[in-house]
């Protein structure tokens, strides 16, 4: 995962309520029903999801906690509407704080990974995949529906095979554009069970963009979309951090495009765990 900065996430808890009302302007549903579209967990309702303790274990391994991520990830969990709080202790003693608080879901990031633990099972929903999924599904919606849409993602990381797989699963067309073209082509070729049509791999940046109005920037660079590339079509997704667009690209797309540094990650990983737990019972 790309590490944030402290700057990144500072002041999430207190928007929330004007995130939700920013998303439902672009997509008309908020962050908890857009993250269980894209974990495809039907409607949860608030008693189930408050029986759920969701705890957040701050890791000081490698690079260290960054200030505020822990009371972030927990804020938006609290937000969705789950029993979420951060351990007091941290690394593998704030770990057995929370086995001690019978945690259902534990979240745990490091250097390198950022995982939701489901205790009841021992399985797992990784961030990445996660955040490709949710970004896919905010696009599916703000759109009405991909079905035979073409998209074009930009990265063919963790995060952008993950987008690609759900963009399919809506019924997308896909293109990939990765600056390492041998990332895309091993990964299209590991796809079964599409029509090959479906998906291919974009040899040149510049002409993916100009023939593409619905993109999903997985990339972790800077500026590299431009005014000249956003058109009164266009509707970005933008998982990558930083943002890939310009500010001249920005201004003419803010009302159709969807950008976090954490939320709709963090809550289609939460979503994700429900849904296993829910199917427990």
């Amino acid at each position: 995962m790309t590490r944030l900065k402290s700057d990144d996430i500072s002041g999430i808890t207190s928007q929330l309520k004007a995130y939700d009302e920013d998303l439902i302007a672009k997509t008309g549903y908020n962050l908890r029903q857009i993250a269980c579209h894209a974990a495809g967990l039907t409607e949860i309702t608030r008693a189930e999801m408050a029986a759920i303790r969701v705890v957040v274990v701050p890791i000081s391994w490698g690079q260290g906690v960054i200030e505020g991520f822990g009371e972030a990830t927990a804020g938006i969990l609290k937000h969705l509407g789950f029993d979420a709080c951060v351990t007091g202790q941290t690394d593998i003693s704030g770990l057995t704080e929370a086995c001690e608080t019978k945690a259902d879901i534990i979240f745990l990031s490091d250097d390198n990974d950022f995982v939701a633990l489901n205790t009841r099972n021992r399985q797992y929903v990784h961030n990445a995949q996660a955040t490709g999924k949710g970004f896919a599904a905010g696009l599916d919606l703000m759109t009405g529906g991909l079905a035979q849409q073409p998209v074009l993602v930009l990265g063919c990381g963790a995060v952008g095979r993950s987008a690609s797989l759900s963009l399919l699963h809506y019924g997308a067309t896909v293109s990939i554009y990765d600056i390492n073209s041998r990332y895309s082509r091993e990964f299209v070729s590991t796809l079964s069970g599409y029509d090959p049509g479906r998906v291919t791999v974009e040899p040149d940046f510049n002409k993916a963009l100009a023939g593409h109005s619905l993109i999903v920037d997985a990339t972790n660079a800077a500026e590299i979309i431009r005014a000249e590339d956003i058109s009164p079509q266009t509707f970005i997704v933008a998982p990558g951090m930083p943002m890939g667009l310009s500010d001249g690209a920005l201004n003419k797309v803010t009302d159709r495009l969807l950008h976090d540094p954490l939320q709709i990650g963090v809550a289609t990983m939460a979503m994700a765990v429900a849904k296993q737990l829910r199917e427990l019972r």
